[in-house]
Formats: C-alpha cells, sequence, structure tokens
C-alpha cells in the first residue's frame, strides 16, 4: 500500500558548481603542425585504402576481425555501407568453426545488427550435462569474446546468462597471469561489456592497445589516430560555441539554484552523435539536456507547489499567452525555452518542421510528470513502486531527450520514427528503466541529495516492507531486463534500427553517468578526466 502523510519536508541544498567554468570558452588547442586540409586529404587515402581490406580479405574470420577493430577504433562510421554489405553476407553463408574466439565474435557482430543468430552455436563449448566445458578456460581471448557475445542476450536466454558468470569468474581469476595489452582490455570489459561500451570513448584506450599488437594494420591505425583528432578539431569548435549559448542562457534566465553543467550536457549528447554529419542532432540534444536541467531542478529544489502547477500549465498552453500565469523568476526561464524551440524549426529543412511538435509535446509530458512527482512530494506520498516506476520512467528525461534528439537527424528519422520513439515502447522505455533505477540506486547508495519525492527503492521497500539490499537487487535485476529488452528490440524493430541503436547508445551513457551506483552527472568531477581526454588531449601521431 501506498502510504501518506501530511507533512512537506522543507528543501534545502545547493549543487557543486561547475567544474570547468569558462575553460572552453577561453580553451585554444595547439596549432596544427600539418595543415587540417592535408590531414583530411591524408585520411581519406587512408580510408580508400582500408576500404580495399574488404575485398582483399577472403574468409569470414578476417573481414569479422576487420569490422571488430573498425568498431573498437571508432572508426566504423567511415565504412558503414562495406561493414552492412559484408554482415549481411557473412549471416547468409554457413559458419563452421572449433573456435570459441571466432564463434563469439560472429554472434556479437550479427546480433549488434538486428541479424538473428541462436545461441545453439555455443553447444559446442558444452558438455553432455550442458555445461560450459573446463577446457575453454584455457584460452582467455575466447572467454573475452564470449563474456562480450553474451551481453547480447534477449528475454529468456539463461544460457547466456550462465555464460557471463562463467567467464567473469574465470577472467578475474587470471587477470593476473595475462600480459598486455589484452590485461587492460579484460580490465575494461569486465567493468563495462562491449556491447554496452560507447565506442567513442573507448577509442583512445583501444587505439594504444591496438598499436601493440603484433598484426596491427598501419593504415588502420593511422586512420584511426586521424579521425580522432580532425574530429576532436570540430567538437572543440562546436564546445566552444555551445558553451558561450550556455553561459547567456544562464545568465538571462538567473535561476541560480540549478546546476551548471554546460560542458556535461554536451560531452553527453557528444556520447550518442560523435560522427560529423550529426552535427545538427549533437548540439539540438544537448541544448535540451540544459533546458531540462533547469526545468528539473525548478521543480526539485525552488519551485514551491503552486508555482510548479503554474509552470506545468504554461509548458502545457505553450503559448506567450501563458507568461503572465508565472512567477517573475520563471518568466525568463520560460521565454527562453520557447524561443529555443522556435530556433530549432528555423534551423531544420523546412519538410522536417514537424518533428520539432512532436519535441514539444515530449516536453510537455516530461513537465507533467516533473509535476506529478512534485505533488507526491508536497503531500509526502510515497506511492506504490508500479505508480512510481509509470511517472518516473518519464521524469527521468531520456524519452523526451530521445525524441528530440531525432529532430536533426537525417530521413532515417521519419515520420514512424518519430511515432515510435514517443510512444516510449521497447528499446525507448528501455531506456528510460535504466536511467531511472541506475539514478535511483547511486542517490540511494549515497543517501538522498535531492531532496525530492521518495526512490523507486524507497516505494519498493515500502510497498514490499522488505529490506534495502533485496530492494536494490531487485532494481539490479530490472536494469539487466531493460538491456535485454534493448537487445529485443534490434530483431523486432529492423526497418527501425538505426534508431533502436541510437536508443542503445542512450542506455550506454547511463553506465557512463552512473556507473559504481555514483551520479556523475550531479557530481560531475567523476567525469573530468573523460571529457578532457575527448575535447583536450588528441591522440599523439
Amino acid at each position: 500500500m501506498a502510504s501518506a502523510v501530511t507533512a512537506t519536508p522543507e528543501r534545502v541544498c545547493s549543487f557543486e558548481p561547475s567544474v570547468w567554468d569558462d575553460f572552453f570558452i577561453h580553451y585554444e588547442p595547439q596549432p596544427l603542425k600539418t595543415s587540417e586540409d592535408c590531414l583530411r586529404a591524408k585520411a581519406q587515402k587512408l580510408q580508400e585504402d582500408v576500404q580495399m581490406l574488404f575485398q582483399t580479405f577472403t574468409s569470414v574470420v578476417q573481414k569479422m576481425n576487420l569490422i571488430d577493430t573498425l568498431q573498437r577504433l571508432g572508426i566504423d562510421h567511415l565504412f558503414e555501407d562495406q561493414i552492412n554489405t559484408t554482415m549481411n553476407e557473412i549471416h547468409k553463408k554457413e559458419f563452421d568453426s572449433c573456435s570459441l574466439y571466432d564463434v563469439a565474435l560472429r554472434f556479437r557482430l550479427l546480433r549488434e545488427r538486428g541479424l538473428w543468430v541462436s545461441p545453439d552455436v555455443f553447444s559446442k563449448f558444452k558438455g553432455k550435462d550442458g555445461r560450459l566445458n573446463r577446457d575453454i578456460i584455457s584460452e582467455p581471448m575466447g572467454l573475452l569474446s564470449l563474456y562480450n557475445a553474451a551481453y547480447l542476450s534477449i528475454p529468456g536466454e539463461s544460457e547466456l546468462d550462465e555464460a557471463i558468470v562463467f567467464a567473469r569468474h574465470h577472467l578475474e581469476s587470471m587477470r593476473g597471469s595475462i600480459n598486455y595489452p589484452f590485461s587492460e582490455q579484460v580490465k575494461r570489459n569486465l567493468e563495462i561489456p562491449l556491447p554496452r561500451t560507447l565506442k567513442r570513448l573507448d577509442a583512445p584506450y583501444y587505439i594504444a592497445e591496438y598499436q601493440q599488437e603484433k598484426a596491427y594494420n598501419p593504415s588502420i591505425l593511422e586512420l584511426a589516430k586521424l579521425d580522432f583528432n580532425l574530429l576532436q578539431r570540430l567538437h572543440q569548435e562546436e564546445l566552444k560555441a555551445f558553451c558561450r549559448w550556455g553561459s547567456d542562457l544562464y545568465e538571462e534566465v538567473r535561476l541560480t539554484y540549478s546546476r551548471h553543467r554546460i560542458v556535461e550536457c554536451y560531452f553527453w549528447s557528444y556520447t550518442e552523435y560523435y560522427e560529423r554529419h550529426y552535427g545538427d542532432a549533437r548540439i539540438i540534444l544537448a541544448k535540451l539536456l540544459v533546458l531540462a536541467t533547469l526545468l528539473d531542478d525548478t521543480f526539485d529544489m525552488h519551485a514551491t507547489l503552486e508555482e510548479g502547477r503554474k509552470l506545468n500549465e504554461a509548458i502545457q498552453r505553450w503559448d506567450e499567452s501563458a507568461i503572465p500565469l508565472l512567477p517573475e523568476y520563471l518568466k525568463r526561464y520560460f521565454v527562453r525555452l520557447m524561443n529555443t524551440f522556435k530556433e530549432f524549426e528555423d534551423e531544420v529543412k523546412p519538410d522536417h518542421k514537424y518533428r520539432v511538435a512532436y519535441s514539444t509535446k515530449a516536453f510537455q509530458n516530461l513537465c507533467k510528470h516533473y509535476q506529478q512527482e512534485s505533488e507526491w512530494f508536497h503531500s509526502s506520498h510515497i506511492p506504490s513502486f508500479e505508480d512510481h516506476v509509470k511517472c518516473s520512467i518519464i521524469s527521468a528525461g531520456t524519452p523526451t531527450l530521445f525524441v528530440g534528439s531525432l529532430v536533426g537527424m537525417g530521413d532515417e528519422a521519419s515520420k514512424e520514427a518519430f511515432e515510435w520513439a514517443i510512444g516510449c515502447t521497447d528499446a525507448v522505455r528501455a531506456c528510460a528503466e535504466v536511467a531511472r533505477f541506475m539514478d535511483d540506486l547511486a542517490s540511494f547508495k549515497h543517501g538522498k541529495n535531492k531532496f525530492d519525492v521518495a526512490s523507486s527503492i524507497e516505494s519498493y521497500i515500502n510497498q514490499h516492507h522488505c529490506t534495502d539490499e533485496v530492494a536494490m537487487d531487485v532494481l539490479d535485476n530490472l536494469v539487466e531486463d531493460a538491456w535485454k529488452t534493448t537487445n529485443q528490440a534490434r530483431f523486432d524493430r529492423g526497418a527501425l534500427l538505426p534508431l533502436v541503436n541510437r536508443a542503445a547508445n542512450f542506455t550506454k551513457s547511463m553506465t557512463l553517468l552512473f556507473r559504481n551506483k555514483c551520479d556523475r552527472y550531479t557530481f560531475s568531477r567523476g567525469n573530468k578526466d573523460r571529457i578532457q581526454q575527448q575535447f583536450v588531449h588528441p591522440i599523439p601521431l
């Protein structure tokens, strides 16, 4: 049963200041030793050389290793057509191998692209009792390949859950006896398996490791370094301009109680869309993150119940005539919110203007659910777990942000895609569940720091009269279930696969923000080194 009491808790909280201040507004990267035009020409030539490998390599294993390498180096976006063609060919061909590494690699690469492969392919590595043979323990690379592949399981594939436990146990036990660079890959993947890794963030590590491998390809390595550095120059320019935009916005709206996370908003957006041609999507999403953060903190930290109701009413009306409803301190935010969405309409192609209406609807829905949580907070009401989740997966923000992120995409973001996204089903809902539960686990572990409505963990404890540990285990399991739903969506939503993979990127970013049950958005020092690695430090050529 949900409970309610009459006392309204007092909210007193202040957030840590930005760790960046105006650093990126004034930051100037070191001048290039060679002109950017020359570097681009060199990268283009290397890209053509690497592209030839798709024809030169004849065996399935060679082609799979090539694709895996390109993905892990973060340059697969340069070879999308070749990779898709090759993987479709591999899917159609019979594959009979006694190599656990190769079988698991094929399994992972195919499933990532929504191409079905049964877990029965691992039967040859099992004994009569159905358990994995212990002789595969002597193959650390095969074990790691199996471990990563198994994280692409869908609901009901318990044998892959068992494979993860088996592989993790033996990989952990052998960590002290394996050499660099493989040891570093094991370490990182045990923390975050490859299917949940944001490849752009992993690329600098793998570039350093790849050049230590005996069979590395110099052209691939040089292309990876050049592509990273050339894209970094673009991102540095974008970030400088975005920080100026954010600084102007904060100065204009003057909501001093809110988190100042301009750099982190761009970084978060960048993890979803790092490719050059997704600049519009990247910036629109980053701006939405800033606007949503201000709205979230207004409801959580500052607005009275009546002020929150007025703000929600104004946003539901979405018209300048609603400005008089608002207290003075919120009028500036509301005007800037409306103007920013108008700017989105001006920036997209004429036949894409309808997309902004979907994003507006999603933002209104977010505000409505913030208001619902505010009603609970001000009455000290602890909702049932089911009611909490129904509301809080929307207030987690990711459904709204995902819809908005599609506004700046290309033609792959069709009207069908927007209908799917706004409906918050399968992969979109799964992302929201991961965001909500990982956020709540982080907040609960470190004590309530937002002074808002009871978390989903507290609702579960209150309803089921269980211990903290039991409730946290339940949420951990729900996170795993949500990942499996995302994997399933790759097969169920074949026509929308590029968008499903973008939703999966959102889910991966939750691991970045909340890994080890720490909120690295609110407490942003936790990602400072990552941000410097991506936007300050080029890779030595």
